[in-house]
């Protein structure tokens, strides 16, 4: 996200002329128009940061509850988030591939986005019921896990709690940035992963660590990954920023 307002953002509301040629309709849909577009066309960046309401209110000579309801439905499109303390940006989307087996850290790294961590909890213990029936596993055996938020260039787009058996790795100490390295470096980075899906709305704690409102929508996906051998080396449940994301997958017909 920008730091502050470029003079070309200011700009870009004075060269707005509402109740002009091409924009009938209410002033708060003739707004939303002119941002849409102007985020379609290139002329408003990724995370390019909105002047305050105020400022836009002043500037084109509208309410304040004009400015804020054209806004609020352009956030409810995820053309711009709302991030606290921080203002309105337009929303730098990522094309996931759903298809594909692929890290944060490749996937970021892909896109040209620096990657960190703020790691919550990196430990070992014994495996749950639950984990025991996913790796089919006996109870009492030892597993590493892993919870973050994880960032791209400072920004955090996901929330991710994975748990690895330790056969999988020597150490839970070899994850600082890509697990999937780690996993590769010793012989078991996944080939093939079942994968499920379902929106999902962010609750108060995880909210806060992803630094938007609460009842945000996210993306919530639950990743069961098994190496070359067959052998289940990772169960990952994630929780993506509904804001940040589109998950593409390709299909074809029989």
């Amino acid at each position: 996200m920008t730091s502050g307002k470029t003079n070309s953002e200011f700009e870009f509301f004075d060269r707005i002329a509402l109740n002009g040629a091409g924009r009938p309709g209410p002033l708060y849909l003739q707004l939303q128009d002119a941002i849409r577009g102007s985020i379609e066309n290139g002329e408003l960046l990724p995370r390019a940061t909105l002047p305050p309401e105020r400022e836009i209110s002043a500037r084109l000579d509208i309410s304040r509850i004009t400015v804020r309801k054209a806004i609020s439905g352009l956030v409810e499109e995820g053309l711009l988030v709302r991030q606290q303390g921080s203002g309105t940006y337009v929303a730098a989307r990522i094309d996931k591939q759903f298809a594909m087996i692929s890290s944060f850290t490749e996937d970021m790294a892909a896109s040209g986005r620096h990657v960190t961590s703020k790691w919550l909890d990196r430990s070992s213990g014994r495996i749950t019921t639950e984990e025991a029936l996913a790796f089919g596993q006996s109870l009492g055996s030892k597993v590493f896990r892993f919870h973050r938020v994880r960032c791209a260039d400072g920004e955090p787009l996901a929330i991710e709690t994975t748990t690895v058996p330790d056969f999988a790795l020597p150490s839970v100490k070899l994850v600082n940035t890509s697990l999937y390295v780690a996993l590769e470096a010793h012989g078991h980075r996944p080939v093939r992963a079942l994968q499920r899906l379902r929106a999902v709305s962010l609750d108060a704690n995880q909210a806060e660590l992803l630094d938007v409102e609460v009842q945000s929508p996210a993306l919530y996906i639950e990743r069961r990954g098994f190496n070359a051998r067959g052998q289940m080396v990772e169960l990952t449940k994630s929780w993506y920023r509904g804001d940040a994301y589109d998950f593409v997958s390709e299909i074809n017909g029989s």
